[in-house]
């Protein structure tokens, strides 16, 4: 008795027990999730360790924290449930290909301790899985709960701290619920890790480093590259950091993997889903065989890496190439898992070796060559973002004068007013009806080193004239080199005008080329590679470190991140290296990169907004009375036309989700999330340019608005009128020549009899070589592609995303704009008068085709559709 009366617990009242089970409830609960194997297929081993664990109790735990209660002794966070754990695990057979599984958890919960606002989950199994989602049904006193994850998990053992997952609850950092803020805070730091050491695969760490991963010095000087970023010589966007060791030549390069090697880091959450990474794969299997079967059959032609004639370029499309024998197809396939083999095998008419014929030509084979398409795709091509109105003329350059001496434009009136519909040159530029495309300045400080490896070309200015039908007429091409006693001597130039006959016409036909090239060149490094890819990647990075998940902007802007870190790190892989296939197949070669470098000194946040972009440009002038509140100069220029009402949607949107959560500009002040992400953007993302004055302060609701409207017009919409028309228009890539092999053939010379006697082999001499054109068409066949689990813009990949119904509201209101914008551009296409949406080619501009109303998750060449992200 005495004993009892010591160590046995104090009596509870028995009110209080009858209270407590009162209280306890059980809330049943729906996890979705995709196991390792099911994204493995080859992974069995993963599958049968998971089981064993679970077999002996080592098994995936759920945690509920209370967002209403906190526990002193958890140092004032939440109130933790009961661990509760994933049901039926070994009775769930796991499909073969992908997919989604479902398991039911009950957890006991107190109704005591309110509303559940974060979860930690626990997973003891050998392997990772996906966490899709986690639904709670009737939780007492608030109905359903639901926390959108979409994360991969890891084994405990790979974490130093507990996976904590938020519903879907939207806070600002001083609305979050005192139970759940240190859980907010702890997450981040997790996320921005401590800077040391080599990243794995589990790691989930988001931080900076400079594009010092290029070069390959153990190959010797040849593949040297300097480190691009944090230096004033080369300022660059910052990168993700991996943490490799230094390259043993040379220390300030990163070391580099095995260069087909897939496993650079990223965090886990950022690299490609299955699908996606099928779909990838697949289309690079078949761009090799598309290379090395012509290549194999140019072993026994007639000149080795050349074209002969225009027909061997189109034999590439139209079937010259013999297919493989049912065999060898099936060996193929029995080594690919199902997702490649749905690519493969696709069945909208496209084969396994042979180049699908690019729309530029499917409708007329010669039209590419008229100086009307010439002028029309500065317009509404793959680069219609560098034609810019003249303010002077002869063409002025803003290169320093003691550096490269007179580098003023050679071309007068007396090259130009002949062909100007008899307007002389002052009328027409107090009329607005001169345009330039203008590539002198940024190749000129380069030209001398890329003229001195296999290249040679030039640096070029071009003239059009706007006519009456509002269709461009190109006057003038300048081809520019550096002076032969140096640089500060200035340019030698030499001016060429329209010429459709004899030798005079061939010689047209090799200038238009030259500024393709140039145009080209600038595109793919500049308007593609650098202004989307390498300067949004900040952004992502300072999100992730700075913005929780459950911050408003962080949902806001999250869908636009979506695989941009991948790509790149792929592109940095095998893409931009040292020797990289842009190396060997855009003309600046070895010196590509440094040159973007030079380029991105200019770069100014706020002018990559498309109203700014247009009157800097000279091609829009300010009009209050214009919906837009600008007048296009060109009325007719169909990326504009477009990608104003696109501007204009993504803006409004924006701004009705940021009023919902800032209702003044001292809200957006107090914001402590939003200030970090800022002052990191700008301090450490884009460093290099911290300086400069056009950064917006951060201090006002507007800025907000025009920051985030910015970033998602950049990673949406501006990402795909210069990608996905990549193979459209330059698949055929005598339209769209990448490198220049000779200079302009001069009179008395035998490359200008060749010219004489066969013009078309004079070209295709003159331009990309046959070994770089399979390259290159290759590798833009896969950027132009989009894959089977795209989500396009006005989509989300979760519906309930957030669970605040008047964003969820603006968000359908800017679905159904996109879906009218859809509607206007199809209406325009078909209007005869626009000759500008279609062309001489007969190719309808749909490069800003939003295609919101698309759910059907085919992907592939449609030459429309404008992705969330930056995802290829």
């Amino acid at each position: 008795m005495f004993m009892d009366k010591c160590c046995a617990k104090p009596p509870k009242a028995e009110g209080m027990e009858l209270e407590e089970i009162k209280d306890k409830k059980k809330i049943k609960g729906t996890v979705v999730l995709m196991k390792k194997n099911a994204l493995d297929m080859h992974d069995l081993k993963a599958s049968l360790l998971d089981r064993v664990h679970e077999l002996f109790g080592k098994r995936v735990s759920l945690q509920l924290i209370s967002a209403v209660h906190t526990d002193p002794a958890n140092g004032s966070k939440g109130k933790l449930g009961k661990a509760a754990y994933l049901e039926k695990w070994l009775k769930r057979i796991t499909p073969l290909t992908a997919g989604e599984t479902v398991f039911t958890v009950t957890f006991e919960w107190h109704e005591s301790m309110g509303v559940p606002g974060a979860f930690i989950v626990k997973n003891h199994h050998h392997s990772q899985f996906y966490l899709r989602t986690v639904t709670l049904e009737d939780v007492p006193g608030h109905g359903r709960v639901h926390f959108v994850c979409n994360s991969w998990v890891y084994p405990t053992r790979r974490y130093k701290y507990d996976r904590v997952f938020f519903s879907n609850k939207t806070y600002l950092p001083s609305q979050t619920p005192e139970p759940l803020r240190k859980y907010r805070e702890e997450e981040l730091v997790n996320l921005r890790g401590n800077g040391k050491g080599k990243l794995k695969e589990w790691d989930r760490v988001y931080d900076y480093d400079s594009y010092n991963d290029l070069g390959m010095p153990e190959k010797g000087p040849k593949f040297g590259r300097p480190a691009l970023g944090r230096s004033m010589e080369h300022p660059y966007p910052r990168r993700g950091r991996t943490g490799r060791k230094p390259n043993k030549k040379d220390p300030n390069t990163e070391s580099r993997l095995f260069l087909l090697s897939l496993n650079i880091y990223v965090p886990r959450d950022e690299r490609f889903n299955l699908v996606k990474f099928s779909d990838f794969l697949a289309y690079a299997v078949k761009s090799l065989f598309q290379i090395l079967i012509p290549e194999i059959a140019a072993l026994f032609d007639k000149t080795i890496n050349e074209f002969d004639s225009f027909q061997d370029v189109l034999d590439l499309y139209e079937g010259g190439v013999k297919l493989p024998n049912d065999a060898t197809i099936k060996k193929i396939r029995e080594c690919l898992p199902w997702e490649m083999i749905r690519e493969l095998a696709r069945n909208d008419g496209e084969k396994l070796m042979k180049f699908p014929m690019p729309a530029v030509i499917k409708e007329d084979r010669s039209a590419w060559r008229t100086d009307e398409e010439f002028a029309r795709e500065t317009l509404a091509g793959v680069n219609p973002v560098i034609i810019s109105g003249l303010r002077e003329f002869p063409p002025a350059s803003k290169l320093d004068p003691k550096a490269y001496g007179n580098q003023k434009s050679t071309i007068t009136k007396e090259h130009i007013e002949r062909n100007m519909n008899g307007l002389t040159v002052e009328e027409a530029l107090k009329s607005n009806k001169l345009f330039i495309l203008n590539h002198h300045d940024a190749l000129m400080p380069y030209l001398r080193r890329i003229n001195s490896t296999s290249t040679k070309t030039y640096a070029t200015r071009t003239l059009f004239l706007l006519q009456e039908d509002e269709t461009l007429k190109p006057l003038a091409i300048e081809l520019s080199l550096p002076h032969p006693q140096g640089d500060s001597h200035g340019a030698v130039s030499k001016v060429f005008t329209p010429a459709q006959e004899g030798v005079e016409g061939s010689v047209w036909q090799l200038a238009k080329a030259y500024a393709a090239v140039n145009d080209s060149g600038y595109h793919q490094l500049v308007c593609h590679w650098l202004n989307t890819h390498a300067v949004i990647e900040p952004f992502i990075i300072a999100s992730n470190r700075r913005l929780s998940v459950v911050h408003p902007i962080y949902k806001l802007l999250h869908p636009h991140f979506r695989d941009t870190m991948n790509i790149n790190a792929m592109a940095r892989q095998t893409l931009i290296n040292a020797g990289g296939v842009l190396e060997l197949t855009v003309f600046p070669g070895k010196y590509a990169l440094e040159m973007s470098s030079a380029i991105y000194r200019t770069w100014v946040f706020t002018e990559q907004a498309l109203p700014a972009d247009l009157i800097k440009r000279g091609m829009a002038v300010p009009d209050s009375s214009s919906p837009n509140g600008l007048k296009l100069l060109i009325e007719d220029y169909p990326y504009a036309v477009d990608g104003l009402e696109i501007w204009s949607a993504i803006e409004t949107w924006v701004t009705e989700y940021c009023s919902f959560y800032y209702s003044s500009d001292e809200v957006v002040k107090e914001d402590t999330e939003i200030q970090s992400w800022w002052e990191e953007i700008r301090n450490e993302g884009h460093g290099d340019l911290k300086d400069e004055p056009w950064w917006p302060q951060m201090k006002t609701r507007a800025e907000l608005i025009q920051a985030c409207t910015i970033i998602i017009w950049v990673a949406s919409a501006f990402h795909a009128a210069v990608n996905f028309g990549q193979y459209p228009y330059a698949g055929y890539l005598p339209n769209r020549p990448t490198v220049s092999r000779r200079f302009m053939p001069e009179p008395g010379t035998p490359e200008y009899a060749e010219l004489e006697k066969d013009p078309d082999l004079a070209f295709l001499k003159t331009i990309t070589a046959q070994f770089q054109t399979l390259l290159g068409v290759s590798l833009i066949e896969v950027l132009s592609r989009h894959s089977a689990d795209e989500i396009y813009l006005g989509q989300r990949e979760t519906p309930e995303w957030t669970s605040d119904a008047e964003p969820l509201a603006a968000f359908e209101r800017f679905g159904k704009k996109l879906i009218e914008i859809e509607n206007r551009i199809m209406e325009r296409n078909n209007d005869s008068r626009l000759k500008n949406r279609t062309g001489p080619v007969k190719m309808p501009y749909t490069l800003l085709y939003p295609n919101t109303s698309d759910y059907s998750r085919e992907g592939g060449l449609t030459g429309k559709g404008i992705p969330n992200s930056i995802s290829i």
